[in-house]
C-alpha cells in the first residue's frame, strides 16, 4: 500500500489547530505527528511513497455534503447531475462524502426505492456516498419496511409536509413514521413547510396573472415554514423521538428550533449556502436581458430565497455561530435552465426546483471565515464533523485521527477562487447560481482514503472511486 506523508501544515480540527504532520498508509490515517517528529525511530519523510508539501496551508477533514440529490426525477424531468458528474464535481470542491436520498414515492416499495439509488450510484461515483431514505407514501408496508433499514446502513429517512400529490406526509402519517424512529433510533429528516396551504396561495398568484419566478418566494411565505417547523418540533416532542429539520431558511424558523434546544429536545437544523449569501430581491427577482423576469428561475428552490430586507441571511450566519442550526449542507437538485428551468416560463409553480451548489459549499463557508462570520474551527465543524456525528459516520470521516479514513483536504488561504461556468464550474449545468462569486482561498489537493483525486485544478480519480457508506446511527443526540 501506498503510504504518504502531508507535511509543514495547519492541521484544523473542530477544537482547534496545530502545526502537524499527517501519516497516510493506504487508506487510513495511522499517525498525526508534531513537526520533525522521531516518535516512530525514523526519518518519516524519506521512507515513505509519497510527500505532500503543505506549508503555509490548512490541513482540514474531507468534506460531508450530507443533504444532495443527484438523478433526482422532479417535475416531469430529472437533476441534471449523475452521481458521477456531481460527485466528481464535488471532489473539485472539497467535498470527499456525500449522503443522497433513495426516493420511495407512493405506491411503491420502500425497498425497491433504496435497490434503485443503490443501482445509480454503485460503480459511478468519485467519493464515498451513503443513503437517506425517502418515505413519500407512509402505510403499514413501508412502516414496516423502515424497521429494517438500519440494518442495511440507512439510519436516517425523510418525510415532506410539502408537495401534495408527491411526496405529502399527514400528521397522522409523520406521527406515525416517528414513532418507527423512536423505537429504531433512526432520526428523522424534515421538509417543514405547509404544502397544502401554499399550494392555495400560489394557485392564487397565477390566477391574478403572478407568474413569474419571484413569486415562488412569495407564495412560499416564511410562515408557511415557521409554522410547519414548529408542528414538526411537537410531533417529535409527542412520540419523543429526534428531529432534523433541513434546509432551514426563515429566521422565524430558526427560532422554533431554538426555543425546543432551548428545552434539551433532540431537535437539528441545517441550512443551505443560498440562504447565507443569496435573497428574494437579488435573485428571485432577478432580470436579464436573455431571459428578462424569468431570470430569478435559476435560483428557484424550496425552501425558498428570503427576503434580504427582512434579516434571514444575517439571522442564518448568527445561528450558525450560536449552534442553533448545526451544520451546512448543499441540498444539491441542479437543474439547466434549457428545457428544464424552462418548464416554468409561463408558471413559476412547473419551474423544477433547485439549485446546484456542490461543488462550492467548502469555498463559499470559509469565505465565511474570511468575513468573519464563523471562525476557521467552526468552519471544519459546520461542513465535515457535525455531518459525521449527526449521521453515524464519526471517527471513520470528520475527522483527521488514526484509524480515520484518509479523507484530507489541503486548503490554501493565500490562493483565489472564481466562481462561474467558464471558470471554476464542473456540475452538469448551463449556468451557476453562484456567477461571480469570488472566494479568498482554494482547494490545492484533495485526498479520498488516501488517494490524490484532485490536485491544483486537475482530476486524478476515476469513476468507481468511491464506495457506498454503511452508517450507524446518530452520534450527535443528547
Amino acid at each position: 500500500m501506498t503510504t504518504t506523508l502531508i507535511t509543514g501544515g495547519t492541521v484544523v480540527s473542530a477544537t482547534g489547530r496545530a502545526p502537524a504532520d499527517v501519516l497516510i498508509d493506504g487508506e487510513t490515517i495511522r499517525a498525526v505527528l508534531e513537526p520533525g517528529s522521531n516518535l516512530l525511530g525514523t526519518d518519516v519523510a524519506a521512507s515513505v511513497d509519497r510527500v505532500i508539501d503543505a506549508s503555509g496551508r490548512y490541513v482540514i477533514p474531507g468534506g460531508i455534503d450530507a443533504h444532495t440529490h443527484m438523478e433526482l426525477p422532479f417535475g416531469g424531468t430529472a437533476a441534471s447531475d449523475t452521481f458521477e458528474t456531481g460527485t466528481r464535481a464535488a471532489a473539485h470542491g472539497g467535498t470527499t462524502s456525500i449522503i443522497d436520498f433513495a426516493v420511495q414515492t407512493y405506491g411503491q416499495r420502500v425497498q425497491d426505492g433504496l435497490a434503485a439509488w443503490h443501482q445509480k450510484a454503485a460503480g459511478n461515483c468519485a467519493i464515498d456516498y451513503g443513503f437517506h431514505q425517502i418515505v413519500g407514501g407512509v402505510d403499514d408496508d413501508s412502516l414496516a419496511a423502515m424497521r429494517a433499514l438500519p440494518d442495511e446502513g440507512v439510519s436516517s429517512f425523510k418525510l415532506f409536509m410539502a408537495y401534495p400529490g408527491v411526496f405529502y406526509s399527514d400528521d397522522a402519517q409523520i406521527l406515525k413514521a416517528m414513532q418507527v424512529a423512536r423505537d429504531t433510533g433512526m432520526l428523522t429528516m424534515m421538509h417543514a413547510e405547509n404544502g397544502p396551504a401554499i399550494d392555495v396561495l400560489a394557485q392564487q398568484l397565477v390566477d391574478q396573472g403572478k407568474t413569474d419566478p419571484y413569486y415562488h418566494g412569495i407564495a412560499r411565505a416564511w410562515e408557511m415554514e415557521e409554522e410547519a417547523t414548529h408542528r414538526a418540533i411537537m410531533l417529535a416532542k409527542v412520540t419523543d423521538a429526534p428531529l432534523y429539520v433541513v434546509h432551514v431558511s426563515a429566521k422565524q424558523a430558526v427560532e422554533q428550533l431554538a426555543t425546543a434546544r432551548d428545552k434539551g429536545w433532540n431537535v437539528f437544523g441545517e441550512t443551505c449556502p443560498q440562504y447565507l449569501y443569496l435573497s428574494l430581491e437579488d435573485q428571485l427577482g432577478a432580470k436579464s436581458d436573455e431571459w428578462g423576469a424569468f431570470e430569478g428561475a435559476k435560483w428557484v428552490c424550496s425552501t425558498p430565497l428570503r427576503a434580504r430586507a427582512d434579516g434571514h441571511q444575517h439571522a442564518m450566519w448568527q445561528a450558525l455561530r450560536t449552534n442553533d442550526l448545526q451544520m451546512v449542507s448543499t441540498d444539491h437538485c441542479p437543474f439547466c435552465m434549457k428545457d428544464q428551468k424552462e418548464l416554468g416560463l409561463a408558471d413559476f409553480r412547473k419551474i423544477p426546483n433547485g439549485i446546484g451548489s456542490i461543488e462550492h459549499r467548502m469555498d463559499l463557508m470559509y469565505q465565511g471565515v474570511v468575513t468573519g462570520e464563523i471562525t476557521l474551527e467552526r468552519w471544519v465543524e459546520l461542513t465535515s464533523t457535525t455531518p459525521a456525528r449527526m449521521f453515524g459516520l464519526y471517527g471513520r470521516k470528520g475527522v483527521i485521527q488514526p484509524g480515520a479514513d484518509a479523507d484530507i483536504v489541503v486548503y490554501d488561504p493565500n490562493g483565489h477562487t472564481s466562481i462561474g461556468v467558464d471558470k471554476a464550474h464542473h456540475m452538469n449545468m448551463d449556468y451557476s447560481a453562484w456567477e461571480g462569486y469570488e472566494i479568498d482561498g482554494h482547494v490545492d489537493t484533495v485526498l479520498s482514503r488516501g488517494k490524490v483525486i484532485v490536485d491544483g485544478d486537475e482530476y486524478l480519480g476515476a469513476k468507481g472511486d468511491g464506495r457506498f457508506l454503511k452508517r450507524g446511527l446518530s452520534q450527535y443526540l443528547l
